[in-house]
């Protein structure tokens, strides 16, 4: 195995992991928890 080889794989695992949070961030699951965290800098105290 050579460099290239490796740099191909580091590639390829990067963009899965890209791909994996993408499809994490917009999953509707999570839309809840994500517009309650947006709001938390205009609420006061």
């Amino acid at each position: 195995m050579d460099i290239n080889e490796l740099r191909s794989i580091v590639t390829v695992i990067s963009v899965i992991a890209f791909i994996a949070i993408m499809v994490w961030a917009w999953s509707g699951r999570n839309a809840a928890s994500f517009d309650e965290a947006a709001r938390l800098p205009f609420e006061q105290d």
